[in-house]
Order: structure tokens, then sequence, then C-alpha cells
């Protein structure tokens, strides 16, 4: 039988809105703080594109009244965590609904503020943020939607019972009775499963067909390599805070090794998983044997990561872009002038908030570097500077460097704000001869100028610990090649010389060769003074020709209206 197509597809979504959304953080406004970094910039981005392309998907998320935190960098390079308050009576409408979990048995109640997100055809999706700041709670209870991430690890399971359990029972008292799919975007919001189960007991299933009804209703996203990244609790600890929610019994059933594993538990529960890139796919099916793990690649949502400038280009020569980004293909169309006077407004912006915020004199017409991860070891963000005597001898030789950093480390990872503070110093040392800032609070905001106004964008995580990246898809979309190692998204977009360059070797077919910073960052050298620079500097044209393909070649894939259309095809309507 012929599959249906896309737009069948979405035309049964709009008839049935049966799409319920789950993400510990969601980012797509730096007024609302309720996000860390690329997990929740993601899920921005995906339920933006569902909008866009008017798919009913119904966000869930925690309110985190205090953020994740603001970040400060003092003189000596050294982080402070300052409080990111916000107010959600400004942004969103408070509903007139609760719920209630329980936490270490005490009956704990759930409000929800409503707020909508709007596509480019002016169709809304609602989105809910998940509020314990009650009268009825105590004070400790009222703290659970406080700080994201914030506290133990009892702090953070009591979250994750808010989000999950809470989640599903508040859209069914919002009246979303027939959800289809519940979508866990990580592992976060796995214990949905866990009241689904209870819910399915309630409408007579037969208890050995249980957790198949459930897994037919869940979809599970995972999005690191990295065991750290994957939330476990003690059994026994599991046992206490879920008190009066299930038995102790029922907890230990789905303990493993004697810990609730919040991956293992959303992956026995789901009948469709993902990585978040090709590579990503099959690094997780080796961590996780014996579950079938699919791969769709991620995306960054065109219309908003654009820059002013680049947006007015795409509106002239790409008319109907906005909402189909595959015409960005075209982009070769372009006159390469035009692309390249985009870029400079873009640049001349980021200077300016540069020198006003970082008080460092950038020049418009000097190469610009830029790199902004999470300040965590892994990502290496130090690799450049890891020689400063090097990148001296390449200015000389071919000619003048900026750098920009930012990111933040996490507030409980002693050795990320030491490489934080690595940075600065290295910065400091060579400032005479290349000018370089490290700029605080990296948030969507500054993301936007940042990753568009830079002429190259930099990425150094070690093979295979990069699950996917997304901030240099948001680089591609304004034109701004990338100098990555291959791993994550970058194996796929990468094309040598023609939408950026690579670091280090190229992956092998099942071997996984474990970087090497040395040989590295001595590929990144020979690069940089060989290649690329020389490629700036003398062949203005060529530059150009680079910076199309970036466009045509990535800008017009890896983009969030693809990836939500694959989730449609292979997760929603499978």
């Amino acid at each position: 039988m012929k599959p249906p197509s896309i737009d069948h597809d979405l035309a049964l979504l709009k008839k049935e809105p049966q799409i319920a959304y789950f993400s510990m953080e969601i980012g797509f406004d730096s007024r609302i703080p309720t996000y860390s970094g690329g997990l929740g910039v993601l899920a921005g981005d995906t339920l933006r594109a569902c909008a866009d392309l008017e798919v009913p998907i119904v966000g869930v998320t925690l309110l985190n009244k205090k953020g994740y935190f603001r970040q400060g960098i003092d003189s000596d390079g050294n982080q402070r965590e300052l409080p990111a308050d916000w107010n959600a009576t400004e942004f969103m409408q408070l509903k007139g609904v609760q719920v209630s979990v329980f936490i270490e048995g005490r009956e704990v109640w759930i409000r929800a503020w409503e707020y909508f997100i709007v596509g480019v055809t002016g169709y809304q999706v609602p989105l809910y943020f998940l509020d314990t700041h009650l009268s009825s709670n105590s004070p400790e209870d009222q703290e659970i939607t406080s700080h994201l991430y914030g506290g133990d690890s009892c702090y953070r399971l009591t979250q994750e019972v808010v989000l999950g359990i809470g989640g599903v029972r508040l859209l069914r008292a919002l009246g979303y009775l027939q959800i289809r799919k519940f979508h866990m975007n990580e592992g976060h919001a796995a214990l949905l499963t866990l009241d689904l189960l209870a819910q399915e007991r309630e409408h007579g299933t037969m208890e050995s067909k249980l957790v198949e009804a459930v897994r037919r209703k869940c979809v599970f996203t995972t999005h690191t390599p990295i065991p750290a990244g994957h939330d476990r609790f003690p059994a026994q600890l599991a046992c206490s805070v879920l008190k009066g929610n299930f038995s102790d019994q029922e907890i230990l059933r789905i303990c493993h090794d004697g810990e609730l594993n919040m991956t293992h538990l959303a992956l026995d529960h789901s009948e469709y998983v993902n990585g978040v890139a090709k590579k990503h796919g099959e690094v997780s099916r080796g961590m996780f044997p014996g579950f079938a793990i699919d791969s769709i690649t991620n995306g960054v949502r065109s219309v908003f990561w654009a820059s002013d400038p680049m947006k007015q280009v795409f509106d002239q020569y790409l008319s109907g872009w906005r909402n189909d980004p595959f015409l960005l293909r075209n982009a070769l169309l372009i006159p390469l002038d035009e692309i390249q006077k985009a870029h400079q407004q873009t640049k001349k912006e980021l200077i300016e908030y540069i020198k006003h915020n970082g008080g460092v004199g950038f020049k418009e017409d000097v190469f610009t570097i830029g790199f902004a991860r999470r300040a965590a070891t892994y990502k290496r963000g130090d690799l450049i500077l890891r020689e400063p005597a090097k990148l001296l001898e390449i200015i000389d030789k071919v000619g003048p460097l900026q750098l920009v950093y930012a990111g933040k480390a996490h507030p409980n990872d002693p050795s990320g704000k030491e490489l934080l503070k690595r940075i600065i110093h290295v910065m400091r040392s060579i400032q005479e001869k290349i000018p370089s800032v490290y700029l605080a609070n990296y948030d969507v905001s500054l993301a936007k100028v940042l990753t568009a106004g830079v002429d190259l964008w930099l990425n150094t995580p070690r093979r295979p610990q990069e699950a996917s990246g997304t901030s240099g898809m948001k680089a591609s979309l304004n034109g701004v090649p990338n100098f990555s190692v291959l791993d994550g998204w970058w194996i796929e977009g990468h094309i040598e010389g023609v939408t950026g360059w690579s670091i280090g070797p190229k992956p092998k077919m099942g071997v996984e060769e474990p970087s090497d910073d040395a040989k590295d960052a001595e590929d990144l050298y020979h690069k940089l003074r060989n290649i690329i620079l020389p490629l700036f500097y003398n062949d203005p044209a060529g530059w150009d020709r680079v910076m199309h393909h970036a466009i045509a070649i990535n800008g017009s894939f890896f983009n969030s209206h693809r990836m939500v259309y694959q989730y449609v095809l292979r997760a929603y309507f499978s």
C-alpha cells in the first residue's frame, strides 16, 4: 500500500490534535529564562516549527520561577551564578485548574500557566508551565518549580515527578483527553509512563498488555552520549519520593541494578526512540543494546535564527522561504555580494555588542572566530588556545584574528568553571595582538547575534561525545562556515572546503577513534594558517562561495521544519 503523504498526515493531525511534548526546559525568549542551553532551545524551535506547520501539539514544561541562572564573570575569570527572576504574569495566563501528585507521601498541588507560541500563519500552539508556588503547599514544596537543574538528587526527582506525573494529570484536567502520543524530550519526563500504566489499569487493560498499551503511546528522544547526562536515582530514594503515587513494588519493578534510570524507563515504555543525529543514533544503539533506536537529526527554526539583514536578502530572492526553508537550496542564485553585505551588517552589530558588553574593540575587516558552548571539558573550548604561540605566528604570517567566546558552566561542575577561567586567562595573555573576549550570560538573544556575526564558527568536542549540536546550524543558515570536529550533525553537513572545514580525522565505519588533543590542535592550526585565513584575506570571492554553499546545502536541510516532518512521519503516525 502506498504510504500516506506528509500533507495527508498533517491533515489527520489537524483533525485530531493528539500530540503532547514534554521537556524539562523550553527556550524561545531570553526574557523567559526557563532553559539552560541546547536541549531547551531545541525544544523551543520544535514547538515553533509545529506552530508554523500547524501541527496541533501541546507543550508541557516547568515554570522555573528563578530560571537557570544569570552568569557573571569576575576580574579573575570566576563564574558567578546570579538570580534570574522573572514575572510569569507579563507573558502568560494562569489557568484555573489544579491537580496534585504525592511527594514523600505529601499531597503537592500544581497549577499551570498558559503561553501560546504563534506560527508564521498565525496558528497557535499552547504551552503549559507547571508551577507549585501555591499557598496550599508547604514552603519546601513551593520551591520545587523554582530552579532549573538546581539542588540535589532528591530535588531533581521531585521536579521530574511534577513534570511527568503532574504534566499528564494536568493535561487531562485541561480537557486533553485523547492524546495519541506523548513525546518525551530526554528522560526527565519518563515518570509519565507510570501514570499512563495506572490509567490503562483503571480502564481495564489486561495486566499482561499494560506495557504494550503504553508503548504505543510514547515517543522518546535521547540527547546525550555522556553517561552522566542520563538521570539515575537510588531505588530507595525513588521509593521514598514516589510514596503515595505508586507502591514500592511498582517502583522496584522498573528499577535497573538498584537504580531508577530515567533513560531505561523511557526506553522500556516507548514504541519509537531516536537519537538526534545519525552518528548519535549509532552511538546510542551501542550504549543501549537491544533497543531499536532511530535517528532524526536536529534542526533550527530558520525564520527565527536568520539575522534581519539576511532575512531581507532571502525575502528578495527566495520568496516563500519563511515557511518553506527548503527553498534556501536556491541560495546559490543570490548574487555573491548580497550575502556578504548582509553578513557585514550583522558583524557590525556583533562588534557593537562586544564593545558595550565586553569592553573590547573589534574591527570589521578582521577575521573573527566564534565559539559558544556550555563550558564542559569534553567540549574542549580551549583547543584553539592550546598553543598561543602558534596563533601569534599565524597572524604574523597570514593576517589578523579576533576571538569571541560565550557559554555557561554548570553550577555544580568545578572542572567546567576551571576551563572557563583558563580560557579567559589565555585570552588575556594574547589580548594585545589577538583581540579576544568572553561574553557573559549566553542566551537566545546573544546567540542570534553571535552565530550570525562571526566569520567562522568553531566547535571542538571530543568524539563521539557530541550528540548533535545546533549552534553550527544557526551559523550555516547565516552563511557562516563551520570549522568543526566530525561528530554530531557536522558529519552529515560537512563538505571539505565547500560548507566549511573539519578538525581531526574522518570517522571510520564501526570504529571509534578517541580524540587526540595534540593532533586535533595541530590540524586546527594547519588549516587555519594554510587554508582558511588565506582564503578569507586573499580570495574574497572564494570565501563568499563557501558562505553561499553553507546556506544552500546546510541551511536548507538542518532546519526544524524538516525535523518536524520526520517526527510526524516516523513517530507520531508510524
